[in-house]
């Protein structure tokens, strides 16, 4: 314990570090309760939340790729196969590419995730009287037990991801007519396809005392379900790095030196502070745009200016919210939309943003063939890329290859085998008896 100590005294005292976080806590997440953790496992892996039955939660969110789907930018409905071997069904060809990487799952279940999305569309918000701010309104909001729980009511209602084009299944029909909530809205169709299978409603009634009262299962608790799955699932805090900080086993080498440009003379944990390595705030990091953009259908261009489609401010154009880096090693690729295939690419542009812009490398993406998909009109239009270039607030940052080569072997020592792995793991069945994405 004595080599701990004056490992740690000398560590600490280093006057060009940053903060380096406190341990992670078992008080730092929220409780769980099993039951209903199991019980969002299947509902995860069941595709019969979707419009057509094809697609399930775990579709762009897989164990087998780090709680993503291991591409760019994914093809939900209208795709078969999985991660990278995804393909566009030739009956039931996609509209386009979904516009946005899939997020990992990580720690979501910890009480300072509390927003969530690339663009923080949803965020707990005490003065609300749901105490969450959506762009769906107020009165739709009510029994969603946290925000992890109420990001799940968005991918059910997207045609791109979950529900499925216009006109072809009851769900997009029902988000086509913009009936969400109340009898014969989308939610309620989901909610009744699952309370009609009766392994489903026997379980629902043994974790929620209220349903087996006689109360119907709601599409809430569908999603509360879920959220205590993911919460449980991909709980992330026995990494090298944790160890390292319960004084368990120390880092060193490289290890040790990029952790220490990471909370130095990098600047890294300027944004990536805390226990999970996020500030949980927005910042313009001067991403390439690919693929779609996140526009309305009426709306020309393939622009996604982030969080500014969420507050109107100026000043938060092409800002995302800054990502936990836990296993972050695995969980590529890169940047809002995946513009970045390697990690390592990705650190190199953060030296110096305005011009990894201008020099982006586009071979290096590697998307799922779509015919007709317009994937480059942004970074063809000059205009465009200058608004990018000019939105960035991120500094230069003077690092060289073997500092960034320092700075990954520290990240690396960001894993958690377990978390990767998941927990409970793949169902052998769902009681849908749909098939399971493995």
């Amino acid at each position: 314990m004595k080599f701990f100590s004056v490992a740690f005294a000398l560590l600490f005292a280093l006057p060009a570090l940053g903060e380096i976080p406190q341990p992670v806590r078992d008080d730092d997440y929220s409780p769980i309760n099993m039951a209903e953790a199991k019980l969002g496992q299947l509902l995860f892996w069941d595709p019969v939340l979707s419009g057509n039955r094809n697609i399930s939660c775990a579709t762009c969110h897989h164990p087998r790729f780090a709680t993503g789907d291991g591409v760019a930018l994914a093809l939900g409905e209208g795709g078969i196969g999985l991660g990278p071997d995804r393909k566009p069904d030739p009956s039931n060809m996609p509209e386009q590419r979904i516009p946005r990487n899939a997020p990992a799952l990580f720690n979501l279940g910890a009480r300072e995730f509390t927003t969530l999305f690339h663009d923080g569309r949803i965020e707990v918000d005490a003065t609300r009287p749901s105490g969450l701010r959506t762009p769906l309104d107020e009165d739709m909001m009510t029994g969603f037990a946290s925000v992890l729980s109420a990001q799940t009511m968005f991918p059910v209602l997207s045609g791109d991801e979950m529900a499925g084009h216009y006109s072809e299944n009851d769900v997009s029909k029902a988000v086509r007519r913009g009936i969400i909530t109340g009898p014969g809205g989308a939610w309620d169709i989901i909610a009744k396809r699952v309370s009609d299978i009766p392994a489903y409603d026997e379980n629902f009634g043994s974790v929620y005392p209220e349903i087996a009262a006689g109360r119907e299962i709601a599409f809430t608790d569908i999603s509360n379900a879920i959220a205590a799955f993911v919460a449980f699932e991909w709980r992330s805090d026995d990494s090298r790095f944790d160890q390292h900080l319960r004084g368990e086993e120390p880092l060193n080498g490289d290890a040790l030196d990029g952790m220490m440009l990471f909370y130095g003379d990098g600047g890294c944990s300027t944004c990536h502070s805390g226990p999970f390595q996020t500030d949980h705030d927005f910042h313009a990091m001067g991403v390439p745009q690919i693929g779609p953009g996140k526009a309305a259908r009426f709306e020309a261009g393939a622009s996604d200016e982030g969080r500014r489609r969420v507050t109107g401010r100026a000043e938060d154009a092409y800002a995302f919210r800054t990502p936990s880096l836990r296993n972050v090693t695995a969980t590529g690729p890169y940047g809002h939309d995946g513009a970045y295939a390697s990690l390592v690419a990705f650190l190199a542009s953060h030296v110096a943003p305005a011009r990894a812009l201008e020099d982006y490398d586009r071979a290096q993406v590697d998307l799922i063939d779509l015919a007709g998909a317009a994937d480059w009109i942004a970074l063809d239009d000059p205009i465009e890329v200058a608004a990018i270039s000019q939105a960035v607030t991120t500094q230069p940052v003077s690092l060289s290859d073997v500092d960034l080569a320092k700075i990954l072997a520290f990240l690396q020592n960001l894993t958690d085998g377990v978390a990767v792995a998941g927990r409970l793991g793949i169902p052998q069945s769902v009681p849908s008896g749909l098939s399971i994405d493995r």
